[in-house]
């Protein structure tokens, strides 16, 4: 097998183990998966308490602890991988409620994560945003 398909197996299996520690909302798990200069990505106006740009190791954190606090999870299914070298895009399907108002979050998601030395280096994350604006307004 050449390094390549190694890397990219490698990538594929570390974003999955992270899905799995976001949907046990397991803070420290996840941190072990971000390299220390990540960056996180998530469009959408202020009223979705997590929007934003976060850089660097705790601001990452704060990015998944807003995430987890705002929202009950009822779905979060990756439904494919698409990886190549340092890059892994993940499609799927999340059902979420807005703790703040009950309101449901359910939007099909883009997730396109650059890895560095076996972590996440960039997570941007792509979803109906006007569906989440709704849920927290």
């Amino acid at each position: 097998m050449s390094s390549t398909i190694l890397e990219t197996d490698r990538n594929i299996a570390t974003t999955k183990a992270l899905f799995l520690a976001f949907g046990a909302k397991d803070i420290p798990a996840i941190m072990e998966f971000l390299h220390e200069d990540c960056v996180v990505e998530f469009y959408g106006p202020s009223t979705i308490p997590y929007a934003g740009i976060y850089r660097g190791h705790e601001k990452c954190r704060r990015f998944f602890e807003r995430v987890l606090s705002s929202v009950d999870i009822h779905q979060f299914d990756a439904e494919e991988f698409i990886a190549e070298r340092d890059k892994v895009i993940v499609t799927g399907h999340l059902n979420l409620t807005a703790r703040s108002t009950g309101r449901p979050i359910d939007s099909d998601f883009v997730h396109v994560i650059t890895l560095k030395d076996g972590k996440w280096l960039r997570f941007r994350d792509f979803m109906n945003t006007a569906v989440a604006v709704a849920a927290f307004s």
